[in-house]
Formats: structure tokens, sequence, C-alpha cells
């Protein structure tokens, strides 16, 4: 019953009853990427008469979390490009990374050598600055 109610009223965990039936009715799968989002646009590429353009949407296999979305979805998603990664063939260069969601408030998150969060001590003061006295 918990997890009925958590599916109907919560917007930021998977989809909510109203995405789903909209899904249902007027969505065109279009493709997954490598994190489980699931990507759909208007049904055969109908454009919107309100927008002006088609609509594409994501849903996300739980937590909704935007960075999620690689760059080829990315670009595909916010009209940069009409076709969507799925039908390109595509293969990333040696020096490139794999996309990452964004980790800032997580422990996997960045934090640089001196930093109070990272655990280590703090490099002594070099002594070349001097602070600011007020009347000087």
């Amino acid at each position: 019953m918990k997890n009925l109610l958590l599916y109907i009223f919560t917007w930021w965990n998977k989809q909510t009853v109203g995405t789903m039936w909209w899904t249902k009715r007027f969505g065109e799968f279009v493709g997954t990427d490598e994190f489980g989002n699931h990507y759909y646009r208007t049904k055969g590429g109908a454009v919107d008469p309100t927008l002006g353009f088609e609509r594409r949407w994501v849903i996300y296999p739980g937590y909704a979390e935007a960075s999620t979305i690689p760059p080829g979805w990315w670009g595909w998603m916010h009209h940069r490009v009409d076709t969507p990664p799925v039908d390109e063939n595509y293969t990333p260069f040696d020096w490139q990374k794999p996309h990452r969601r964004n980790m800032t408030g997580t422990p996997g998150a960045y934090r640089p050598k001196g930093s109070v969060l990272a655990g280590g001590v703090r490099p002594r003061v070099t002594g070349d600055y001097k602070a600011w006295t007020p009347g000087e």
C-alpha cells in the first residue's frame, strides 16, 4: 500500500500516474540510454500546436535526476539535433570519458586538496599574503 501511495503522489520517484497516462496515449518510444532512462516524443513526431515543435520527454528509472542524461540525448531533448542517438552511428574518441551524473552533495563529489571536507590536513600558509586591516 505504501508503494502504491508513493507511486501516485511523488513526482520525483519514477513517473506519476498522469505522466504514465500521457505517455501511453500520446507518446512514442524513441530509445533508452545506458542509465536506463526512457525517451519519448509525440506520436509520429507530430508538432504540438501550442509549442510549435514536437514534445520530447524522459522517464527516469528511479529518482528524477536530470544530470543523468548523457550529452547525445541532452542535445536531442533540447532540440539541438533532430536525430536521436539510437539512430546515429557514433563512436567516442579514446580521450572522451564516459558520462557521469552530477555528484555534488554525495560522497563521490570532487574535493580538492586542502578542502575541509577532503579529510586531509590543510597546507600551511606560505606568508605571501598580507591581510587587509581597515584604516591602514
